[in-house]
């Protein structure tokens, strides 16, 4: 069998070639959709990671400004920005970069930033509202991994779908949104987690595998059954002799699922693009509510 490599940059631009005409609309009625995004210490991977989001919202024209806090920030100079954010009527989106300072409870600072500017997904309300059926914004991964298989045209319906990794961020919500009765969804979910006494007995009969544990080569061949559809999820900084001094991989030993897995996306270059892109439009979105 040969294996399908799903590609996250071609969804990225089809969703993004929309999202051009929102924001040109929004520019018509002076409204310029605007990020704050709040990033605290010194982390490598989030300090790229922020960049890279705010070079994407310059590239579409859209605002953002990023507030950067020391290591040894207390939580209330955290939440004191939000509340500022919160009431700035041209601020549309407030995101707190993951991970933060231990000393931080980042549930505290979730649950202050206004649910209606909450573009990462995070606050309990949004969380709740995917749970209800009517979601208000979704994620930005788990949307992410939604819009990958509605455009490989990947069937969800009545299929078994396993997903191993159960935080907020993306296994709780993807779970709730492929198991009720949306364009992609309607299907069985199952979560495994450390908590989970043979993952393999669960994989193995997944037709779709989304894997977000963080732990690089979970998964090999003798895993998955032939046929399988697999979203990587997973990002994992391997040291190495090159000139970067690391490499990216996944949780799933690539390599070694070619040739069994009908289909998977590639890490990177996988559902990394449609993060960024699903912060955007959730952006846009927020900024389109705003003069509703």
């Amino acid at each position: 069998m040969r294996t399908k490599i799903l590609y996250g940059k071609p969804v990225a631009d089809a969703i993004r070639k929309k999202l051009k005409l929102e924001i040109s609309k929004l520019f018509k009625k002076k409204i310029i959709p605007n990020l704050s995004v709040i990033l605290i210490g010194e982390n490598p991977a989030s300090k790229i990671y922020v960049n890279t989001k705010h070079r994407t919202f310059l590239k579409y024209n859209c605002k953002s400004v990023i507030y950067k806090f020391e290591d040894s920030t207390n939580e209330k100079e955290i939440i004191e920005l939000i509340k500022d954010l919160n009431e700035d009527n041209c601020v549309h989106g407030i995101l707190v970069q993951l991970p933060i300072p231990k000393h931080i409870n980042f549930q505290n600072i979730i649950n202050k930033i206004n649910p209606i500017k909450d573009v990462d997904g995070l606050h309990p309300y949004n969380l709740g509202c995917i749970l209800s059926g009517k979601p208000n914004f979704i994620p930005c991964t788990p949307n992410g991994c939604i819009q990958l298989l509605d455009y490989y045209n990947i069937t969800v319906k009545n299929k078994h779908v396993v997903i191993i990794g159960r935080s907020n961020i993306v296994g709780k919500p993807l779970m709730a949104l492929l198991s009720q009765r949306f364009k992609i969804g309607n299907a069985t979910v199952t979560i495994c987690h450390t908590g989970t006494k043979d993952i393999k007995q669960f994989t193995l009969i997944a037709d779709i595998l989304v894997v977000a544990a963080g732990k690089d080569n979970l998964i090999n061949s003798s895993m998955i059954k032939k046929g399988v559809h697999i979203i990587d999820v997973g990002i994992n900084r391997i040291k190495n002799q090159s000139d970067k001094g690391y490499s990216i991989i996944g949780d799933v030993n690539y390599q070694d699922v070619l040739s069994t897995a009908k289909s998977i996306t590639p890490v990177p270059g996988g559902i990394g693009p449609l993060t960024i892109t699903m912060l955007l439009n959730n952006t846009v979105q927020a900024a389109k509510k705003s003069v509703t």
